[in-house]
């Protein structure tokens, strides 16, 4: 028998060999000029046959009444779907407002994180900042909900070539800030050209045919922009040191860095962010803030949501549930009673709720781990980086504690705007978290002056949280290991008893309200089927 050195390199040794150089972009690029990709995978919303009346008329039923914890995405999105079978859905929210995790801070926005102090927002009036999500990927079928919601939408800048990365104590380009795109185009043409020069050397056991190397240098050429010995030298697509213009101006290419320098400063392992598949440069937001859509939700539930109701009891019997809850503004306690109960309370919260659950299902609740994550918005009175930096929208990624900043996709060239100042993870948000609202608005400051010196200048007004510290939510989403969804996971998606749990956390999409409506979706069909069975069950036995 033959070797594989002797049959010759394969085209999957060869894309292993440009993985260990180039990494997964590089790996892309090469698939696709050699025609080793097929059509590109699209994902869609899950299929989903809302309940209708005409079911339930035909199993002469009646809609079954449904208590539904929690006014969030979820909880709302499961009363609508059912109320247009019929069913009469009650939803007890903590909160004295819709959207839970979906919250925008305006003008006169009141938070108390946990054991902090009242935060009064003081943005002006027109301005706003989305504390929770802030983005839509077009796949998600949050997109489905706001086209049947009528929640207009306008384009969220996601990934802005014009931003910068920002990285401190890492090497030669340490605490120079960079434009995104300056980076990308550098890195792909250090990497095109390894691949050119390495393409034909015999070190790779033996060469791709003739055809398949010239079709392979011609896209890297083309993918890098090298010379004709397959050089890297810098070009147009990283911008310019003096741009071009009228009359006797052809711009400047500045020279490129080096890519020892693009190595050592860590820059390109931000690259591939860029390439997740939630993370498109083309994403979307309501016009006017995120919570337009829990207020569209809210809207098409008039009477059925009962605010400042915080949950003490979820009980069960044979057949039906009954939750005690409490008033907050006078401590009375209240029960009420239905069929049903879809509970879409965050599992940090629900597992200190007295509850009828089994062991299995109480022990999987309080295993799971939840995002600590903080955000601040910082409100300036010129938007400096559209008029001096020219970055509009998009985001600034760092190596420091603040991690990004986030520029506004909404009020292009208007005087006044509200940025992102930070939006971290981890121990960083815990640390952040653990300031004072006064120390994290400096900290922050004194984070970002460094890119942004108009910082000082045109700073007004922040308003920060940290979502581990804020009540009724406390955590930014689920955050499961491989083996909490092994383990765990599947516990929480099987019904218990009469109770359905329904939220991010009951999905593969955490942190995404997809997540949150696609497990309403399920929790709605299931209860749904479960009240079919039982009309058809009563009517045999009948």
């Amino acid at each position: 028998m033959t070797s594989n050195k002797e049959q010759g390199m394969t085209r999957r040794d060869f894309l292993d060999q440009v993985g260990k150089v180039g990494g997964a972009v590089a790996v892309w690029g090469a698939m696709e000029s050699l025609g080793l990709l097929g059509k590109p995978l699209m994902a869609s919303a899950k299929e989903f046959n809302s309940p209708k009346k005409s079911d339930l008329a035909m199993a002469n039923k009646n809609g079954k009444k449904i208590i539904i914890l929690g006014a969030g995405i979820a909880g709302m999105a499961a009363a609508y779907e059912l109320g247009k079978a019929g069913y009469d859905c009650r939803i007890l929210e903590a909160r004295e407002r819709t959207g839970g995790r979906n919250w925008t801070v305006r003008k006169g926005t009141e938070e108390s994180e946990i054991n902090g102090v009242k935060q009064i927002a003081k943005f002006d009036k027109e301005l706003y900042f989305n504390a929770g999500p802030a983005r839509i990927p077009q796949h998600h079928v949050t997109i489905d909900y706001c086209r049947e919601l009528g929640v207009e939408l306008e384009v969220y800048c996601n990934a802005n070539e014009f931003s910068y990365y920002y990285q401190e104590n890492s090497g030669p380009l340490s605490s120079q800030k960079i434009r995104k795109g300056t980076v990308k185009a550098d890195t792909r043409g250090y990497i095109s050209e390894l691949l050119a020069k390495v393409s034909d050397k015999t070190s790779l056991d033996r060469p791709l045919s003739k055809v398949d190397v010239e079709r392979l240098t011609a896209y890297l050429k083309g993918e890098g922009d090298l010379s004709s010995d397959y050089t890297y030298k810098g070009s147009a697509r990283r911008g310019y040191k003096e741009l071009p213009g009228a009359g006797l101006k052809p711009g400047t290419i500045d020279s490129p860095l080096t890519f020892t320098e693009l190595l050592q400063s860590g820059m390109m392992n931000s690259i591939s962010g860029d390439y997740d598949f939630n993370q498109q440069p083309m994403m979307f937001q309501p016009v006017g803030g995120m919570d337009q859509i829990p207020k569209a939700l809210e809207s098409k539930l008039p009477g059925k949501i009962t605010f400042g109701a915080e949950v003490q009891e979820i009980r069960q019997s044979a057949d039906g549930v009954r939750i005690v809850y409490k008033k907050n503004k006078n401590g009375k306690t209240s029960e009420i009673t239905g069929d049903y109960c879809i509970c879409t309370i965050p599992l940090p919260v629900l597992k200190n709720i007295p509850a009828d659950f089994t062991p299995q299902m109480k022990n999987a609740i309080k295993s799971i781990n939840y995002a600590t994550t903080g955000k601040i918005g910082l409100q300036f009175k010129n938007r400096f980086w559209e008029k001096d930096d020219r970055i509009l929208g998009g985001i600034t990624t760092t190596n420091m504690d603040i991690s990004q900043i986030w520029y506004p996709s909404n009020g292009f060239l208007s005087q006044k705007g509200v940025l992102v100042g930070y939006y971290n993870f981890g121990q960083n948000a815990v640390n952040y978290g653990n300031l004072s609202l006064s120390q994290r608005q400096a900290r922050a400051i004194s984070q970002g002056v460094k890119i942004h010196p108009q910082y000082a200048e045109e700073f007004e007004t922040s308003f920060s949280l940290a979502w581990h510290k804020i009540k009724y939510s406390e955590g930014g989403w689920a955050s499961y290991s491989a083996s909490d969804r092994t383990n765990y996971y599947p516990i929480l998606n099987e019904p218990q008893g009469r109770i359905h749990l329904a939220g991010e956390h009951l999905s593969y999409l955490t942190g995404w309200m997809a997540g949150a409506f696609e497990s309403a979706r399920i929790a709605v069909s299931t209860i749904h089927e479960e009240v079919l069975k039982e009309s058809k069950f009563t009517s045999k036995v009948g």
